[in-house]
């Protein structure tokens, strides 16, 4: 057995002794003579301890196997009140947010009416938080939302920045609270501008706070703006607007006189959705669009 004596400028002077098994070379000085010279060792190591096995198992000792992770449960999928859209994304899944968008007209609000009717009627409390306050509680009722179950939070100021700001903070105190089986955000009549001015950060943190719970986070609006932390996105757009003057038209062809194009009675959307993108593991039944109407209350 033999020692090195090796210096460094930050031991200033005070050697470290290395004490290696078997190695063979010229006689270096023992710690007796180190001691006797008044220049004690600092410290005495063993290379045995600083074998490559021994660092690496240390390195891996709080590393799990993929084989051992375990496997995430889908999320429970509950009824979007549309059976069309329930067949292409098998409906909206509790603990993740939902991104429905697209431009006015588009089903925004038929939707959003429509999962609200099917979260009350399951007995659920639900929340909407309006940025615009633009929701008509007599169309509601007419869409079959039980208003009694429903949490109207009315963020209708002067400014986007302040109804966007009282937006963020209900949606934090209603996800703390916990207890609502919808919580819906309606950001659809705000400028796209103001919207997009929400950071990211906050998205994510809206997503951590419903996951593991039992509850729909659903975001309307003009463009997709949650990115990543959407696990559904759902994308609608209009194809006819009818009126009772379109069907009009359609009988008096060859009338001789022009029918108005303003001041129109809205009876009949047909709109298209399409699944844009799905981080859920159940895949769409059938393809990744359809089409599907919704009439008014009074056209029956």
């Amino acid at each position: 057995m033999s020692s090195a004596v090796v210096s460094t400028s930050a031991a200033q002077g005070r050697p470290f002794v290395f004490v290696e098994e078997g190695a063979e070379g010229c006689p270096q000085p023992s710690v007796a003579e180190l001691f006797a010279e008044g220049r004690p060792p600092q410290r005495v190591l063993s290379t045995s301890v600083f074998s490559t096995s021994t660092s690496k198992d240390a390195r891996l000792a709080g590393v799990t196997p993929a084989s051992r992770l375990a496997v995430r449960p889908a999320p429970e999928m509950v009824s979007s009140g549309i059976a069309a859209m329930d067949a292409l994304t098998g409906g909206l899944p509790r603990g993740c947010l939902t991104e429905i968008c697209g431009p006015a007209s588009s089903g925004r609000t038929t939707l959003l009416l429509a999962a609200l009717a099917a979260a009350t009627r399951r007995g659920e409390c639900c929340a909407l938080v309006d940025a615009s306050d633009a929701l008509d509680p007599q169309s509601a009722a007419a869409a079959g939302v039980e208003l009694d179950r429903l949490l109207w939070v009315r963020c209708g100021e002067n400014s986007p920045e302040k109804s966007l700001e009282q937006l963020l903070r209900a949606t934090d105190l209603l996800l703390e609270s916990g207890g609502f089986g919808l919580i819906a955000l309606d950001l659809g009549d705000l400028p796209e501008q103001a919207a997009r001015r929400i950071p990211l950060t906050t998205w994510f943190r809206f997503r951590r706070a419903v996951e593991h719970t039992p509850t729909v986070l659903l975001a309307v609006e003009r463009q997709s703006i949650a990115g990543s932390c959407s696990s559904l996105l759902i994308k609608l757009g209009l194809i006819k607007a009818a009126s009772p003057e379109d069907r009009l038209a359609e009988q008096s062809v060859d009338s001789q006189f022009a029918l108005p194009t303003h001041a129109q009675l809205l009876t009949e959307l047909e709109m298209t959705a399409e699944l844009v993108r799905s981080r859920l593991d159940r895949k769409p039944v059938r393809s990744a669009e359809i089409t599907f109407s919704s009439k008014t209350a009074w056209a029956g």
